[in-house]
């Protein structure tokens, strides 16, 4: 029997308040690090969890990742003042999300290679090792985006900024957004 996902999925709605859904996009990382840590540390296989966590390492991450470089950080850039300071903070946050997609290749290798074998990664040090930093490196991560990132953007974005912030992460995921602000299709 499938349980119900353990990270939870995103009101539809909430895609118009483009500052709001990556904050609570940042609160599904967090369920998906409490996830890495119990399959990592798990010395019996938890099928469907690993699972769940490919899933989001597959298709949730690359795309949270191409939402904040491609158009809130260049939003960014456009919109901050040099007394902000948060070009270092965007370089810094860039460069961890290459190293982020590296690291969700080898953490998705593992996955598949315990999935295959049926074993638990709990059972190797080094494989617990790799679950344990990969959480705490993306709460880290996370912890910076929503302490300095966002409040910054909710600052210095113009409602314009906003309504195409929210067009576009619409689209990536195959919603369309009319004018008005409805979603128009799926």
């Amino acid at each position: 029997m499938t349980q119900s996902p353990r990270i939870e999925p995103l009101p539809p709605g909430l895609i118009h308040e483009p500052l709001n859904w990556l904050f609570a996009e940042h609160y599904r990382h967090r369920q998906l690090c409490q996830l890495i840590e119990r399959v990592g540390n798990a010395t019996v296989l938890l099928n469907d969890e690993a699972h769940e966590i490919l899933d989001f390492l597959r298709h949730d991450m690359p795309l949270h990742v191409i939402d904040e470089e491609d158009d809130l950080f260049p939003l960014l850039r456009r919109r901050c003042q040099p007394a902000d300071e948060l070009d270092a903070v965007l370089g810094a946050l860039s460069a961890e999300h290459h190293d982020d997609l590296d690291r969700a290749r080898t953490l998705i290798a593992a996955l598949e290679r315990a999935l295959a074998e049926g074993r638990a990664p709990g059972h190797d040090r080094e494989s617990r090792r790799l679950f344990t930093e990969f959480a705490l490196h993306e709460r880290r991560h996370i912890a910076l985006e929503n302490a300095v990132v966002l409040p910054i953007a909710r600052l210095r974005l113009t409602a314009a900024d906003l309504r195409s912030l929210s067009i576009r992460l619409a689209a990536r995921r195959g919603v369309l957004l009319d004018p008005e602000g409805d979603e128009a299709a799926s």
